[in-house]
């Protein structure tokens, strides 16, 4: 079954559970800069929470607090239904959390067989039960065929899914991915995403993962937490996330948008792609974010000059989709560069006249001074 199609059952479920970990009111000081601000979210049991945001916004040092990498300065961590950090609280080590961490760096143990570095953490079992539950992790992750060999022999991928089998292999309660992927070229990283999601499902360990990958979040995560400066931005599933974004900011970070500017008049804002609905003020100065793929292109065939007409300035092939550059022509003569993203090849001629429409849906209206 793919990962989400139960994705409205399995959000419905993590609510009527008792969270495995809850962070509350949290904030982290380095120095003067204040990093994390006021952060508060969960994760259920089994449930897969992406932290998302650009580099410096606090995401990895919250996952440092949760492993107690990091001792918690203000604010309260539970899990597991019992308070694990708080302000006067003795700081308990990550060996005494029941989690297990997994980096950017795979950083095995180099002068350990594979087969070892999976069971290194399994000390208080019989010698023959270490090695069982080893294999079977390796096996799960496609790695069974190499547990004799050494790390030094394998590809950056591989020596990933050994790291990620021995953060598993003691039965954490929660899993702490940091940027676990982002080493990897392109298609290895869909593929060790895939298998590792299918396994932490299988496994039904919760997890909080970090990466600054939009897309990567949206595949992994049950939940998003989207953060900005420091503060959680928006909070909720990939779809709430993408379909109803809270600010512009939300809108930008999920991918590339054409941004148009004008006023509210009787509820719509006019735009060289049509009216575009808004409950802003009368009168008040709007921004309006419309996603390339919102743009549904038409070619036609045209006696007049193009300049009087929607014309494509450029298109480019980017494989799975076509990139066009477009100059967009109102009816009420306003004008706009835009660019539109359309599904497989379509290519046509620069000054081509085309016809331009917009799907509304994925166009989103905002006072023009928010960020």
């Amino acid at each position: 079954m793919p990962p989400h199609s139960a994705s409205a059952a399995a959000e419905q479920l993590a609510l009527e559970q008792t969270p495995l970990m809850t962070m509350h009111k949290v904030q982290h000081r380095y120095a003067d800069a204040l990093a994390v601000r006021d952060v508060s979210f969960s994760i259920a049991p089994g449930e897969v929470v992406c932290l998302l945001g650009p580099s410096g916004c606090g995401k990895t040092t919250l996952l440092r607090i949760v492993a107690g990498l990091e001792a918690l300065q203000s604010g309260e961590l539970v899990f597991d239904g019992e308070r694990l950090a708080a302000p006067g609280l003795a700081h308990v080590p990550p060996e005494k959390r029941s989690v297990g961490l997994a980096f950017q760096e795979s950083a095995l143990f180099p002068h350990l067989s594979v087969l070892d570095n999976v069971s290194f953490g399994l000390k208080g079992l019989p010698s023959a039960k270490r090695r069982q539950r080893a294999l079977e992790l390796l096996a799960q992750l496609g790695m069974d065929g190499y547990a004799e060999a050494f790390p030094h022999t394998l590809s950056g991928g591989q020596q990933q899914r050994v790291a990620l089998a021995r953060a598993l292999a003691p039965s954490p309660k929660l899993m702490l991915l940091d940027e676990p992927f982002s080493s990897l070229d392109a298609r290895l990283r869909d593929r060790i995403r895939d298998d590792t999601l299918h396994v932490l499902k299988q496994l039904g360990a919760g997890t909080l993962l970090v990466t600054h990958d939009p897309e990567e979040a949206m595949f992994m995560a049950d939940r998003i937490v989207l953060m900005r400066e420091g503060r959680v931005v928006q909070a909720g599933t990939p779809e709430e996330l993408y379909c109803a974004p809270a600010t512009p900011f939300v809108v930008t970070f999920f991918g590339d948008v054409n941004r148009l500017e004008g006023t509210v008049q009787r509820g719509y804002v006019r735009t060289a792609v049509g009216p575009v609905a808004s409950d802003l003020a009368e009168g008040s100065r709007a921004q309006v974010l419309v996603r390339p793929e919102a743009l549904r292109v038409v070619e036609i065939d045209s006696p007049n000059a193009h300049e009087h007409h929607s014309h494509v300035l450029m298109a480019r092939l980017l494989g799975r989709s076509s990139l066009l550059h477009l100059c967009v022509h109102g009816s009420d003569g306003q004008e706009a560069h835009m660019h539109a993203r359309v599904p497989g090849v379509f290519l046509p001629r620069e000054g081509q006249a085309v016809q331009v429409s917009l799907d509304p849906a994925q166009a989103f209206v905002y006072p023009a001074d928010m960020v």
